[in-house]
């Protein structure tokens, strides 16, 4: 069975986070493991705290995956601090571990702020470089390539910037009233568009942690990258498209909508 590791935040209310990678991973037929990066104290209607690990803690989390069962692939997604990321980016090094998806979150779908601003620095000299693939939103996607977007033509620019500045390729999604549910990927000095359908649910969140879940499971069982990841868009259309209505804000997806047998009834 192939494996892949998690490396980023629990979410105490389970649609993203934690809880969504490991649902994800395992609907998309991997063993999934865990190095959690902080608590959270939040629901669908916002995040009200965070308590990072210690980074001896977060290196011990680490150094217990990668010399027990290797991980195929990582995926890297809330690390608030630039202690944390440091380490990170050390034992990733350390292990010589591939199919690297980092999701740059910076901010949680209701708004709030989960990336300090001394980290943000490091997270693009130390973390960013390691990746395979980078799977920015709108917003980060203006950060990490000092540009504003408005268009199709902003976001090839700005995923060109990413792309060749940090060295990895990179997957600008949709959203924020721009591009929604089509996704940017740059590649090798080449982009290719993913046409995704437009689902009517509010309830988006975990949709970042989700499809970089998703990625990182289809690069661990082998498939090429552009497959990877529309693969990885047809899963979240359907967790989407079941229409799960949970909690009194932005609700989470039905990531096991595919969930059939004796022990589900």
């Amino acid at each position: 069975m192939k494996t892949a590791l998690t490396i980023a935040g629990s979410d105490s209310s389970g649609g993203a986070g934690i809880q969504a990678d490991i649902k994800t991973m395992t609907a998309n037929g991997i063993y999934a493991m865990s190095a959690i990066t902080a608590l959270t104290a939040q629901n669908t209607t916002g995040v009200t705290g965070i308590f990072d690990v210690t980074p001896a803690f977060l290196a011990a989390q680490l150094d217990a995956v990668f010399t027990d069962i290797r991980p195929d692939a990582v995926k890297i997604g809330m690390v608030s601090s630039a202690e944390l990321i440091e380490v990170i980016a050390e034992k990733l090094t350390q292990y010589g571990a591939g199919h690297i998806v980092v999701d740059p979150v910076m901010m949680s779908t209701s708004g709030s702020k989960l990336l300090k601003d001394n980290a943000i620095d490091v997270l693009k000299a130390k973390l960013l470089p390691l990746a395979e693939i980078v799977t920015p939103n709108i917003p980060e996607t203006e950060l990490l390539s000092d540009t504003a977007i408005r268009d199709d033509k902003d976001m090839e620019k700005a995923a060109q910037i990413i792309s060749g500045r940090y060295g990895c390729t990179a997957l600008c999604k949709g959203g924020h009233n721009l591009n929604d549910a089509n996704d940017l990927l740059y590649m090798n000095g080449e982009k290719h568009w993913f046409y995704g359908r437009r689902i009517d649910n509010p309830n988006t969140h975990g949709t970042g942690c989700t499809l970089s879940s998703a990625i990182a499971s289809n690069l661990a069982k082998g498939m090429e990258l552009t497959a990877a990841v529309e693969r990885a868009k047809e899963y979240i259309s359907g967790a989407l498209a079941d229409m799960l209505d949970l909690g009194r804000g932005q609700g989470p997806m039905n990531h096991l909508f595919e969930l059939k047998g004796e022990f589900v009834v």
